[in-house]
C-alpha cells in the first residue's frame, strides 16, 4: 500500500514513537501526577517532559501552557467556547474544516453568538486581510480559523490577521492541524490559543491533540474533574495546564508524541515542508498533464501553500475514484474531508474531491506510481 492520506494521520510513524508507547505501557503504566511512589513519578516526567518539547517547538511561554486533549477537534472545542462570550460576534474564513464550523453553529443556534466567514483569497494576502477586518463588528469576541486548508492547501495569512486583530484586543485561536510539523508557528505572534493534532505533522499516534494558550488568557471550562491537584476545593482549578486536564491523561499516546515531537525538531519544519512541496509539486505536475483530470488551484508553493493536493477525474465520482486508487495499492481521502465551507469555496460541494499528501517518508517513486494509477483510472 502506497499511503497518500497524512493529511488524516501520517504513517508509518517514527520508529521511536511506537518504542516509547511500548515503553510506557511497561515502566510508566501508573497514574501520572496522582500518587507519590516512584512509577507516577516516572510518568509524570515523561508527560512534562512531552510539555516542554511542545512549548520549545512552538515558543509557548512555558511547558504549563501546553494542555493535552484527545486531538485537535477537542481542543478548538476547548478554545471556542471556553472564549466565546453570550451575545458576541465570531470571525472565521470561508475554508474551516468542521472542527471549527459545527461549534459555531451549534453555538449560533443556540443563540449565544453569532459568526462570519471572511473570505480567503489563495495567494493575495492583502484581500484577505481586509476581509477579516471588514468582518469584524463592535461585539466581536472571538476570531478563529485555520492556518492552511485541509482540502486545498491554501495558505491563511494569520499572522498578520492576528497583529490587526490584537489591536483590538480580540483574542485569536489558530487551527494548525495541517500545519503543526510543517509551517512555523509561534505563540510570540500574539495568538491566545493554537490547536493541533497529535497524529497527523507531529507524528505521534491518534488520540493525541495539543492546546497551547498564552499566560493569563480567562477561558472557561468544558470538562471538570479531578486533576491531582488542590484535591480539598470542589471548583476547577485556576492554573495551567491543570484546568483542561481533568482525568487521566493519555500516558503512551503522550509518550509517543514526545518523539514524534523530537523527530519533527530533528528534520526541522522547513526541511520537512520543503521535502513535501517537492513531491506535491512532482504529483500535480503529472496530474496537470492528464486531459481528464481537473485541478482546483495554481500549482502549491511555499509559503502559499502547504503540501495537499486535490483533484477529481471528470465523468466520475471523487470516492469511486478513491476506491478504484485503493484497488490499484494507492492510500487517499475522497469526498469532503469533513469540510463542505472549502468545498463550497471552490465548487466542489456536490462532488468532493480525491486528496493526496505526502509525508516525510514518502518517496519519488511512490509519487510516480500513484500518477500512473490515475493515469490508469483516467484513461478508462
Amino acid at each position: 500500500m502506497i499511503y497518500l492520506d497524512n493529511a488524516a494521520t501520517t504513517f508509518p510513524k517514527p520508529t521511536e514513537v511506537w518504542k516509547a508507547m511500548q515503553l510506557a505501557l511497561v515502566r510508566y503504566g501508573a497514574n501520572p501526577g496522582r500518587s507519590g511512589h516512584s512509577m507516577s513519578l516516572r510518568a509524570a516526567e515523561e508527560v512534562y517532559h512531552c510539555r516542554e518539547a511542545a512549548a520549545k517547538l512552538f515558543d509557548a511561554e512555558g511547558p504549563e501552557n501546553v494542555s493535552f486533549t484527545m486531538n485537535c477537534t477537542q481542543s478548538l472545542n476547548f478554545a471556542i467556547k471556553g472564549l466565546v462570550k453570550t451575545g458576541g460576534h465570531v470571525v472565521t474564513s470561508n475554508l474551516e474544516h468542521n472542527a471549527v464550523m459545527r461549534p459555531l453553529e451549534a453555538l449560533q443556534k443556540e443563540g449565544i453568538i453569532t459568526y462570519t466567514q471572511a473570505k480567503v483569497v489563495p495567494e493575495d494576502h492583502n484581500a484577505t486581510l481586509e476581509n477579516f477586518r471588514e468582518a469584524l463588528r463592535e461585539n466581536t469576541c472571538l476570531v478563529v480559523c485555520t492556518q492552511a486548508s485541509n482540502v486545498w492547501g491554501i495558505r491563511v495569512p494569520v499572522e498578520r490577521i492576528c497583529a490587526m486583530v490584537n489591536q483590538y484586543q480580540i483574542p485569536m485561536v489558530v487551527d494548525c492541524a495541517q500545519t503543526a510539523g510543517v509551517v512555523p508557528i509561534s505563540m510570540k505572534d500574539g495568538y491566545a490559543c493554537i490547536c493541533m493534532a497529535g497524529h497527523k505533522g507531529l507524528y505521534g499516534p491518534m488520540g493525541t491533540g495539543i492546546m497551547v494558550m498564552r499566560s493569563g488568557l480567562s477561558m472557561k471550562t468544558l470538562i471538570e474533574g479531578g486533576t491531582g491537584t488542590d484535591s480539598m476545593n470542589l471548583s476547577q482549578p485556576e492554573t495551567i495546564p491543570d484546568r483542561f486536564e481533568s482525568g487521566t491523561v493519555n500516558l503512551p499516546g503522550i509518550a509517543g508524541l514526545h518523539q514524534g515531537i523530537l523527530f519533527v525538531q530533528k528534520k526541522t519544519p522547513p526541511k520537512i515542508a520543503a521535502y513535501e512541496m517537492r513531491l506535491s509539486q512532482m504529483f500535480y505536475a503529472g496530474l496537470s498533464h492528464m486531459k481528464n483530470v481537473k485541478l482546483y488551484t495554481p500549482m502549491p508553493s511555499l509559503p502559499d501553500y502547504v503540501p495537499v493536493i486535490s483533484f477529481n477525474i471528470e465523468g466520475m465520482e471523487s470516492e469511486v475514484a478513491g476506491e478504484k486508487l485503493n484497488k490499484e495499492g494507492i492510500a487517499v481521502r475522497a469526498g469532503l474531508q469533513c469540510a463542505p465551507c472549502a468545498h463550497q469555496a471552490l465548487g466542489t460541494l456536490e462532488s468532493g474531491a480525491v486528496r493526496v499528501c505526502p509525508s516525510a517518508f514518502t518517496t519519488e517513486k511512490e509519487i510516480q506510481m500513484a500518477l500512473k494509477a490515475v493515469k490508469k483510472i483516467s484513461a478508462s
